[in-house]
């Protein structure tokens, strides 16, 4: 069961994302950023799930494993769409929504084929094995497109504070777990690492948080403050 420690960085983390929505909808950006706080009521749907799972079947049930992992695929598939709604603010002005709708579907399905591919090449014909893959490998091409997305920001100067924080942040938050990932897989034998995701996922409505309450829609970064590049 979970000790002292993992419940109150669950709890922690479950009223910082609600706080997200709650301070979305006070500054009246709900519907502007509605990818990221998609994200985050189906985070904290999550969580409550989770813990109604724990309660009633244990943390070695079929029933709390099926779920955890499932609800894990989903969360990340949410993540990535609030990432495509980054990317469609930051292109509006060219008028590219629709193309990086059908892109980030397009990529979504790859990746989750491939996903399969690699799980149906191994023994296993469990469905959560697909599921984990699925989402490690999610948050690698999530990794990969935040820095893109950062790429596309410096080069067409893109001042507006909020988005450049949305995106700072996507960019630590999918580094971080891009590389607990992979040091699992390096290091599959020290248990250290089940204690980073509870604490990397307190990172991301946390600096979402500070987003929407220091800056104002309006608000603009210094263009100093960002890289030159000639455009």
């Amino acid at each position: 069961m979970p000790g002292p420690f993992d419940y109150t960085v669950w709890i922690l983390c479950t009223l910082l994302e609600a706080g997200v929505v709650v301070c979305s909808l006070l500054r009246h950006s709900f519907r502007r950023y509605f990818t990221l706080n998609l994200y985050m009521m189906a985070s904290v749907a999550t969580s409550l799930g989770r813990y109604v799972f724990l309660t009633r079947s244990g943390l070695a049930s079929n029933e709390y494993t099926y779920f955890y992992y499932y609800s894990d695929a989903i969360l990340t598939i949410c993540l990535y769409f609030a990432l495509m709604g980054m990317y469609s603010l930051v292109f509006e002005e060219l008028g590219a929504k629709t193309y990086v709708r059908a892109f980030s579907m397009l990529l979504l399905a790859g990746t989750a084929l491939f996903s399969y591919g690699v799980v149906h090449q191994s023994e296993s014909r469990m469905v959560t094995p697909y599921v984990f893959e699925l989402s490690q490998n999610l948050y690698f091409v999530g990794l990969v497109l935040t820095y893109l997305l950062w790429g596309a920001v410096l080069k067409m100067r893109e001042t507006r504070a909020r988005v450049v924080q949305f995106i700072l942040s996507l960019g630590v938050y999918f580094s971080l777990y891009a590389a607990n990932y992979a040091l699992h897989n390096i290091y599959p034998n020290i248990g250290y690492w089940m204690y980073l995701p509870p604490l990397i996922s307190t990172l991301l409505p946390i600096a979402w948080c500070y987003a929407l309450l220091r800056f104002n829609e309006d608000a603009r970064l210094a263009p100093a403050r960002l890289a030159v590049i000639p455009r």
